[in-house]
């Protein structure tokens, strides 16, 4: 059965007043939240979740599960955000393809993996116990990156396949980090998206990076530009209906801005559907 088409935007500080005080709804059929701003037992930030949850469907987006580390998902993290989707019900639950913790360090970035047979057991690994821990099954993010290990044993592509075959997730498809990471590696985006396996993509993100010296950085600091939103319409040829989200982290504009951007996203999605 096909995914529905949802659209929605990241709840963001400078648009809280607007989620929760306004008449009338925000036009979204949901929200995506940062899971560790919320992973706290109470205060203001869940008071704040429970309000916008009481209007809006929610799903989690983390950024520190870290499931590609050596030695595994962390314990104490697992149940504080079993405790948040137990608490919110989300819509998605969803982490990044990526390591950020060794032992007790924690970079607070997305650090890149190896695509090798060795990594994708440990990725496995984790997810399997991650999806166990959290009694549900997780979406996965691409990474966008600026380098790249040596001794590749498959495509980025190729590696979520068999991380989806072999654990079961699904995929969080961030078509902008495709394009930020194809651009940056000189792969094809194109075969990017003819690689992935179609049927697992339950949600796509949608944003804005910047130009540096020599590479593209994923800053989610501007709208999305034209050759993203190009990929967006060919990535939803291949994946059919599924929730868009847009992401802005930096620059927020007001939220009108953000609703006409998510407008243009209906209607790409509304002509890739009359096709």
């Amino acid at each position: 059965m096909p995914h529905p088409h949802l659209f929605g935007l990241g709840l963001r500080k400078p648009h809280y007043a607007d989620f929760l005080e306004a008449a009338a709804p925000v036009p979204v059929d949901f929200v995506e939240v940062i899971s560790e701003n919320f992973m706290v037992p109470g205060g203001r930030p869940r008071d704040i979740l429970r309000r916008v949850r009481e209007r809006h469907p929610v799903a989690l987006h983390g950024v520190s599960m870290s499931i590609g580390s050596a030695d595994g998902v962390d314990r104490d993290y697992m149940q504080r955000l079993r405790a948040l989707v137990d608490a919110v019900e989300p819509l998605f639950v969803s982490d990044h393809l990526c390591w950020t913790r060794f032992g007790d360090f924690q970079s607070h970035d997305l650090l890149p993996l190896p695509y090798t047979e060795e990594a994708l057991r440990t990725v496995c690994d984790n997810v399997d116990a991650a999806q166990t821990a959290l009694g549900r099954t997780m979406l996965i993010e691409n990474p966008s990156s600026y380098i790249a290990f040596d001794g590749a044993d498959m495509t980025e592509w190729a590696f979520l396949d068999a991380l989806c075959a072999r654990t079961g997730c699904e995929l969080l498809l961030d078509v902008n980090n495709i394009f930020v990471s194809a651009t940056n590696h000189g792969f094809d985006a194109h075969a990017y998206l003819a690689g992935i396996p179609a049927a697992r993509v339950r949600q796509i993100h949608l944003a804005g990076h910047s130009r540096g010296e020599t590479l593209l950085i994923d800053t989610h600091d501007r709208p999305v530009p034209d050759p993203v939103w190009a990929l967006y319409a060919e990535a939803l040829e291949r994946v059919g209906p599924v929730a868009t989200m847009i992401e802005r982290d930096d620059a927020i504009p007001p939220l009108a801005e953000l609703l006409a951007e998510l407008d243009h996203a209906r209607a790409i999605a509304a002509l890739r559907v009359a096709a």
